[in-house]
């Protein structure tokens, strides 16, 4: 299980909650979960009960709408966190707990030692009250953590037999794609168990980190939409859909991708924010080609300039043609579409007279389409 057979846990109603902008109404968490269940995500995580009165219902009524997706909630590693997780009807909780030195000093105050009690004290409390809950341990700054401790950890837990699959966490972004596949391809070969990878972008690896999780053997990835989360966020839906397709599309067939920019816009909006142009398949400049070399390829076969089908996500490539960098063929091509007859000079010569004009200013489409109407004689 790895590349061509593992799921998504879509976070955007847990780790998405923590950013800056995101403060989600029980109704918009009905609309999220339900474009998230059309996609096809199998797993949803949402805050913990703990959090707040509103974040327990919220998981409730979540919970009753009767989502194909999992229903998880992500709590800390105490007996009262686990019962009340339990409480609300989850199909799933995921369970954390810092081991880095800096998280054992400020964070909880635990040694090693206690730590690996107190994981098994409340893994066997959660079992023994649901035996077929989906449960989850994971470690909480997994990368800045020590190796010894972080073994002594995961092995501990994966000898109680409880746990479902491990987490491992790169909790401030600091992990290179190197790390990240070794310290997974390590936890499949010692324990044998399901392997879960969250990561979080600020220095920019989440994506990367969450495909080299996979390539080392991981079977589940932690996405929100547009990346939101904690500071700069965690690996974006969008872009690890991105990254899996450019690889073999067959590995994100089984996501309804039409619906990807549908969820995009409406975390956008929701949040106050505004996509970003160059973002993962829904950016504004994602399928725009400019430059006259490419336009001219692309017309002839999008494959030389897209690594992406824009069809397969319900969207559509645009040749820019306005402006000083055109080319006779795209202007060519845009007087096909206007089902303007012309001949190779007069097009050459617009094309020209398009690039006199756009060293002042670009020109509109409606002004390149009245250009050729004019060389045509059509009157609108």
């Amino acid at each position: 299980m790895s590349l061509d057979q593992f799921s998504i846990i879509e976070s955007t109603l847990r780790e998405g909650e923590q950013f800056s902008t995101a403060t989600f109404t029980t109704a918009q968490k009905l609309e999220i979960a339900e474009l998230l269940d059309g996609f096809g995500v199998e797993m949803i995580e949402m805050t913990s009960p703990c959090a707040s009165p509103q974040s327990d219902a919220d998981i409730r009524a979540i919970v009753a709408e009767g989502f194909n997706a999992r229903i998880l909630t992500h709590i800390r590693c105490a007996r009262d966190d686990a019962r009340r997780a339990l409480d609300t009807g989850v199909h799933g909780i995921d369970m954390v707990i810092g081991t880095s030195p800096q998280l054992m000093q400020h964070s909880h105050g635990k040694s090693i030692s206690q730590i690996v009690d107190l994981a098994a004290d409340v893994l066997t409390y959660i079992r023994e009250q649901a035996p077929d809950i989906i449960l989850r341990f994971s470690t909480e700054d997994t990368f800045r953590s020590r190796e010894a401790d972080l073994l002594r950890v995961y092995l501990s837990v994966a000898d109680t037999g409880l746990v479902n699959r491990l987490g491992v966490a790169d909790t401030v972004g600091v992990a290179t794609p190197n790390q990240v596949y070794a310290m997974v391809h390590q936890l499949v070969r010692l324990t044998r168990l399901d392997i879960e990878f969250h990561g979080h972008n600020d220095s920019g690896c989440a994506i990367a980190n969450a495909c080299a999780a996979l390539e080392a053997g991981a079977t589940h990835i932690d996405t929100t939409i547009l990346g939101i989360g904690e500071r700069n966020g965690i690996t974006s839906l969008g872009g690890l859909i991105a990254r899996l397709y450019t690889l073999n599309r067959n590995y994100v067939s089984k996501y309804n991708l039409t619906l990807l920019n549908r969820i995009d816009r409406r975390i956008a909006e929701v949040c106050g924010l505004d996509i970003p142009f160059n973002n993962y398949i829904t950016g504004a400049s994602a399928f725009i080609h400019k430059a006259g070399i490419h336009a001219k390829a692309v017309l002839a076969d999008p494959s030389t300039y897209e690594i992406l089908r824009p069809e397969d996500f319900g969207l559509a490539r645009e040749v820019a043609i306005g402006h000083r960098l055109t080319g006779w063929n795209a202007v060519r091509q845009r007087a096909i579409t206007l089902g303007l007859s012309l001949d190779d000079s007069t097009l050459r010569a617009i094309t020209q007279d398009v690039k006199r004009r756009a060293d002042v200013q670009p020109l509109s489409l409606p002004e390149v389409d009245q250009l050729l109407r004019d060389a045509a004689g059509v009157q609108l």
